[in-house]
């Protein structure tokens, strides 16, 4: 599928995901179990807290794999941004960890999460955020404008991963520092049924493979490269979705049970 295409895709099930949300339910992009209840990758990432005083909309339009502004130790005064921000919810989170001398960016491609952040801005009564219109292959900043960029289970989206870690090391501070969650794989996969599983983790196949993940940061220029696994994903987890794609559960299970995880991923662009 061509770049342009999943951009298509993704823009489509991201803005049906944002008016899903307004109209009362949640937005929760992976299975549901018998209880109703959203998968095992975007649930209880947040602590009751955290989402104090933030609207509802903002969490229940939440499809991140992990907590990127807890993970990333924010400061006080600093410039964040974060690649594809949905809903909104990190950073809001962001902008309550800088206080008001800081500065939290949204940049997110679709209309209708866009306009669903910052209503949920307006609720939560956040000033120092701004979403901006914007891909995360060509983010709309200029060249070291940012201490830190987040992102939650979104690179995994893009078809040029390249360019947005080209990107993101672009617009960091000299010393700034990368904190991301991303889903990534972990060792060998047939890749029809990594298509199906990468369906289910991320609405959209794309995870890279760990060791390329890390390749793909240093040819980007960064450093103190870190991939910590914060949720392994297992074929129990998949398994109403693996039948519906066709697939036996525990058939696959010795191919892929453990090998899909959310990672947090660290790295620093070099001071000098």
């Amino acid at each position: 599928m061509s770049e342009q295409g999943i951009k298509e895709i993704v823009k489509e099930k991201y803005g049906k995901a944002a008016l899903k949300v307004t109209s009362g339910a949640s937005s929760c992009c992976g299975t549901a179990s018998s209880k109703g209840e959203c998968d095992p990758i975007t649930s209880n990432l947040y602590t009751a807290a955290e989402t104090t005083g933030l609207p509802g909309e903002a969490v229940a339009a939440s499809l991140g794999c992990g907590n990127p502004a807890a993970l990333a130790q924010l400061k006080v005064g600093e410039t964040v941004l974060d690649l594809g921000s949905g809903g909104g919810i990190d950073v809001l989170l962001s902008a309550r960890r800088v206080g008001p001398t800081g500065k939290a960016y949204g940049l997110d491609m679709t209309d209708e999460m866009l306009a669903l952040a910052c209503e949920n801005q307006r609720k939560a009564g956040i000033e120092n955020a701004e979403f901006l219109k914007g891909e995360i292959e060509q983010i709309p900043l200029p060249d070291d404008s940012v201490d830190v960029i987040i992102s939650n289970c979104v690179i995994n989206l893009s078809a040029d991963k390249d360019r947005v870690l080209a990107e993101a090391f672009r617009v960091l501070k000299p010393g700034g520092r990368l904190a991301v969650s991303d889903v990534v794989v972990r060792g060998e996969v047939p890749i029809e049924i990594r298509r199906s599983v990468e369906l289910w983790i991320g609405c959209v196949a794309g995870a890279l493979d760990e060791e390329e993940y890390r390749s793909k940061l240093t040819k980007a220029g960064f450093e103190d490269i870190d991939l910590e696994p914060t949720r392994v994903y297992r074929t129990e987890d998949a398994r109403e979705f693996l039948a519906g794609a066709g697939l036996d559960a525990d058939a696959i299970a010795p191919q892929v049970d453990g090998k899909f995880m959310s990672a947090f991923v660290r790295a620093k662009k070099p001071a000098a």
